[in-house]
């Protein structure tokens, strides 16, 4: 299936533009990390063998190890995909060797919740074999959307890569502008700004402007600072807001 472009409005009325991940792309992000998951399972399993070989446990840490193991392939099972897309923010291995990410569908990034959700229900997108309801359901909906995926409101979408997001920061090294208030930015705020950085060579002309304009009017009041201390390049002053927020150490 060839994947197609999503605009999304925010809350704030700002076009956020996306192109969706088909199956093709998902499945071989799947593939590998099951790929992960069997050398995990693999390799503990040879551990306990290995253990129990030596015989330094009675028969009783034996039947303990047996259902610490047991914990472990259940952890991993359950925990491997909605743990990572905490932690690496939509994210898996796999999702990140074939560029994908998940988001929510107003464009944010999803949080621990919404990961845990859309992977519980992984069990049933399983059914009755490899992905055999997840695929019939990506097909049945224009946004390739699984079942899990519609229970915690998420899209899987293509990333833009690290070096590519990197040229859209346009401002210098150096600058007579600070903005120590940046502090004061919540996450998803700064989850807004960069998500318009990164899309802004995507976005027509006008609609660019326009969101550019209504993202640093929103966060100029936010910040309590005055329009004379600021750059007159709503997007230039973006950048320096959301440099100074990383440098913070208070993101990513």
């Amino acid at each position: 299936m060839a994947t197609d472009k999503l605009t999304i409005d925010t809350p704030e009325q700002v076009h956020l533009e996306f192109v969706l991940a088909g199956i093709g792309s998902r499945f071989m992000a799947v593939f590998l990390d099951h790929i992960i998951q069997f050398l995990i399972y693999l390799a503990l399993f040879i551990v306990f063998l290995i253990v129990k070989g030596t015989g330094v446990f009675s028969v009783q840490w034996s039947i303990w190890a047996e259902v610490v193991l047991v914990f472990f392939n259940f952890f991993i099972y359950w925990g491997y995909f909605a743990g990572f897309e905490i932690l690496w923010r939509g994210q898996t291995p796999g999702k990140r060797w074939a560029g994908i990410r998940v988001i929510k569908d107003s464009g944010r990034p999803v949080n621990a919740f919404e990961a845990i959700g859309r992977n519980l229900v992984r069990v049933l997108d399983f059914l009755p074999g490899f992905y055999g309801v997840g695929i019939v359901t990506m097909l049945l909906n224009a946004k390739n959307r699984r079942l899990g995926d519609f229970v915690a409101g998420t899209l899987v979408v293509h990333d833009s890569p690290a070096k590519e997001s990197d040229l859209f920061f346009n401002t210098p090294a150096k600058t007579d502008y600070s903005f120590p208030q940046a502090a004061k930015l919540t996450l998803a705020e700064a989850d807004l700004i960069e998500a318009f950085l990164a899309r802004r060579l995507d976005i027509p002309p006008e609609v660019r402007q326009n969101s550019a304009r209504q993202i640093a009017n929103m966060i100029t009041t936010k910040l309590g600072i005055p329009p004379d201390a600021r750059p007159a390049d709503n997007e230039n002053f973006l950048e320096l807001v959301v440099k100074e927020f990383r440098n913070r150490a208070r993101y990513r």
